[in-house]
């Protein structure tokens, strides 16, 4: 039982706020709240996002009870915590809209039928002006530039709104409002977790207690994000994830073992001992792919694309089964860079980027020109990167 609850508290984790008293709680076998807020501010959830529900899916196999709260109000606010520029407000439509699959992701991992669900919009949304002014008596102005991300943009006299003073109150008063014995986040989220804290004792509440957790990074080395283009999503396929996994960065190696899968503490041991020893990265990294793929697609799915990423990569063959579109004649005379687009479903600026840098091919031939349009054939093939074709024919 006591290594039961010290893996718990501690893979993955870097502060427990109070570790004694949950502990205590833990060890008597109290059927706990454990809460998780989250705001739909993009469609798909990423690993990174991951690392808590899989901390949340240890506690449910425990028989302690988890309170997902979607941020449908908090969303539309904004969290600044660890932005460097105001952040905008999103309409409630692109919240709806980003929310629509949410539950059905973190299905991947959790028993989401097992959980209880809140959207916050359910107390937020109906707060009077004199509850508002109630609860931001709690905190001071001193307190909210005090923290980092807001300290920096004061100093350097850059526009911070009292809009993103307010999103920590919020935050705080969701635990408030249901009941949460224990919040669980990133370490970029400890101000808004302590807020809760702050918010049950002002109402004579027992504070929850805290877990936060390291960031894991994407896969590029700079914080995990779609407006990076560096994430790794659960709604990738099984081929997208292997693929984007083998283009990790090597530091990045053991983290990813030790944030992203199940691999026990002594197995990792060993992948840092292979890596010490002078292994080669790209040998583990293809264990590290297939046991990621393998957790969120399935034992023959991981080993499937493992086989077909060997026969393409190392054998420079073509992938077995190639997407095939049919383009009518005036998107064939379409610059490359919109047919890259469309194609692969990216920006027209990252398009341009990749094309410039040799990244796209046609039927096997780099293209380098942007502005170049598709060879006079019936069919090409047309790639991007190492890991993306489909094939294109041109209707009669």
């Amino acid at each position: 039982m006591a290594n039961d609850i010290e893996e718990l508290l501690s893979r993955g984790v870097t502060n427990v706020i109070d570790r004694e008293n949950l502990e205590e709680r833990l060890q008597n076998n109290e059927t706990l709240r454990i809460k998780f807020g989250m705001d739909p501010t993009s469609r798909s959830v990423h690993i990174g996002w991951a690392v808590p529900f899989w901390k949340l899916k240890e506690f449910q196999d425990l028989g302690h009870r988890i309170v997902l709260i979607v941020g449908d109000f908090t969303a539309r606010i904004g969290d600044s915590s660890d932005k460097t520029s105001e952040r905008p407000m999103l309409s409630k439509e692109e919240v709806q809209e980003n929310m629509r699959d949410y539950l059905n992701q973190i299905g991947k991992i959790l028993d989401v039928d097992q959980c209880e669900v809140h959207y916050n919009s359910e107390w937020l949304a109906h707060l009077s002006f004199e509850e508002f002014t109630s609860l931001a008596d709690i905190f001071s102005v001193a307190e909210m530039l005090d923290r980092d991300a807001f300290s920096k943009r004061y100093h350097n006299g850059q526009r911070i709104s009292l809009r993103e003073f307010v999103y920590p109150l919020m935050q705080g008063y969701d635990s408030l409002a249901c009941n949460a014995d224990v919040e669980v986040g990133g370490n970029d989220q400890y101000f808004n977790l302590m807020a809760g804290r702050r918010m049950q004792k002002a109402h004579d509440i027992s504070p929850q207690d805290i877990l936060t957790f390291e960031l894991l990074e994407g896969l590029d080395g700079r914080k995990m994000s779609s407006t990076y283009n560096n994430a790794i999503y659960l709604t990738d396929s099984a081929e997208e994830m292997f693929g984007k996994t083998m283009t990790l960065n090597d530091d990045l190696i053991i983290s990813y073992f030790r944030l992203a899968t199940g691999v026990s503490t002594q197995r990792i041991a060993e992948y840092e001992q292979r890596l010490e020893s002078g292994e080669n990265p790209r040998d583990i990294k293809l264990e590290l792919a297939e046991t990621l793929t393998r957790r969120y697609h399935g034992e023959d799915a991981a080993n499937k694309v493992r086989e077909e990423f060997l026969r393409v990569h190392s054998q420079q063959e073509m992938p077995e089964d190639i997407k095939q579109v049919s383009l009518s004649p005036i998107d064939w005379k379409k610059s490359l860079v919109e047919v890259v687009a469309e194609m692969f479903e990216t920006s027209k600026s990252e398009a341009r980027r990749v094309i410039t840098e040799g990244g796209v091919k046609v039927n096997e031939e780099p293209v380098t020109d942007p502005h170049a349009s598709l060879p006079i054939d019936s069919s090409v093939i047309l790639q991007k990167g190492k890991r993306h074709f489909v094939e294109l024919t041109k209707e009669e």
